[in-house]
């Protein structure tokens, strides 16, 4: 059985800004993002080359609503909170701030202490992301990271006395791992969870990234990982567990308290405009020629120089067809619980769904129980958004 959640208004995406933090403390093996390990980090300069890029795009998007903020990264609580402090309120005088507004700052157990939480929420940080990853010490140690379970414990029972938000990130289906053991991970985290009034959890699933360290020791068969079936059934369990303690699935990965969704990862999901800075950084902005995805240079170095002399440091800004934002917004979309609001694909698209899937292919995995239309949404169920890909592969092939 699913259940349908209510959904926030289709006219309203929300509007955001990503600013992307490079340096990480250490390189985990799993890890494909943008992310670099450096002696030292001059933060006068990454101070004012994020107030520069930052009014660069503010210039391109005036006179709009922002709902929420994301340092990610990396690790952003190595950055220095003065300059935290500064985008936050660089962006406040550049856009209107909406009431509400989301504030989030990623941070790893073992790089903050009580006193530097302090200092970010002082900056105006409003939501805390935690990367916990294991509640095994020994599974840490294999994903790369540098802090204990009572390490981490520490760190979200403080953040969770100075931030009104909080929220942590698990991994599952590691080697050696069976249900049995992540059922009572799970557990353990849940009871967390409720004694630190701690809203909102992210659950992921060991994957091989390209590129990786891990996917090299992967591939030379250094260690296993569950089977399909296995990962699914954690899958799963996770659904359930999480919906009877009060934290429903609204995204594939991503479980909260009613109200206490990511409102930044929901203007991603739902199609809206988001401005990135940072190396690295992907943007989605509507101008006045329409939709573009804007995408900085990668290499911290490089960055900062062009931002130096030019005041962004663009690498890419490249205008996206009805047609691409359409598939985007599908593929974004289906991710959630609420699902795709017809009337926002055609708003933002000037297209139908109807007109752009397979509609005989959506009647049949209708059927088979994978996708759903109700209320004027296009929804994968449970089954459909574990197997979304395939879901997606076969709706849209012509």
């Amino acid at each position: 059985m699913t259940i349908i959640t209510a959904a926030a208004d289709p006219r309203d995406e929300g509007f955001g800004l990503y600013v992307h933090w490079p340096f990480c403390v250490s390189k985990c093996p799993y890890c494909d993002f943008n992310s670099h390990v450096v002696e030292r980090i001059e933060q006068s300069s990454w101070h004012d080359a994020y107030l520069r890029e930052l009014s660069y795009f503010a210039a391109q998007t005036p006179d709009r609503v922002i709902t929420s903020i994301f340092f990610g990264g990396g690790t952003p609580s190595l950055m220095d909170p003065k300059t935290t402090h500064a985008v936050i309120e660089a962006a406040r005088k550049h856009w209107v701030a909406d009431a509400n507004i989301e504030i989030t700052l990623e941070a790893n157990p073992g790089t903050v202490d009580a006193d530097r939480f302090a200092a970010f929420r002082t900056a105006g940080v409003n939501r805390l992301s935690m990367g916990v990853q294991s509640l095994n010490d020994n599974d840490l140690r294999f994903l790369g990271r540098k802090h204990s379970v009572e390490e981490a414990r520490r760190a979200w029972r403080a953040a969770a006395k100075i931030f009104p938000r909080v929220s942590f990130d698990l991994i599952y289906a590691r080697p050696n791992q069976d249900l049995s053991a992540w059922k009572t991970e799970l557990r353990e985290a849940l009871r967390e969870v409720g004694d630190n009034s701690i809203s909102h959890l992210s659950l992921y699933q060991l994957t091989m990234e390209d590129g990786t360290a891990m996917a090299a020791d992967y591939a030379r068969k250094a260690f296993t990982l569950p089977g399909e079936d296995s990962a699914g059934d954690m899958f799963d369990a996770t659904q359930e567990m999480c919906a009877a303690a009060g934290f429903p699935a609204y995204e594939i990965s991503n479980h909260a308290a009613p109200g206490q969704e990511c409102r930044h990862n929901m203007i991603y999901w739902r199609g809206g405009d988001y401005v990135g800075i940072g190396p690295g950084a992907h943007g989605r902005l509507t101008l006045n020629d329409g939709a573009v995805a804007t995408r900085q240079i990668k290499a911290p170095a490089l960055w900062l120089k062009r931002v130096a002399a030019e005041g962004h440091g663009t690498q890419e800004q490249e205008a996206l067809s009805d047609t691409a934002r359409g598939e985007e917004l599908l593929m974004m979309g289906l991710r959630l619980s609420e699902g795709v609001h017809a009337s926002r694909f055609q708003r933002l698209t000037g297209k139908t769904i109807d007109s752009m899937v397979n509609v005989a292919v959506c009647a049949r995995l209708i059927e088979q129980g994978f996708l759903q239309q109700q209320n004027g949404r296009w929804i994968a169920t449970p089954s459909g958004r574990l197997a979304l890909n395939e879901v997606l592969r076969q709706m849209l092939a012509t």
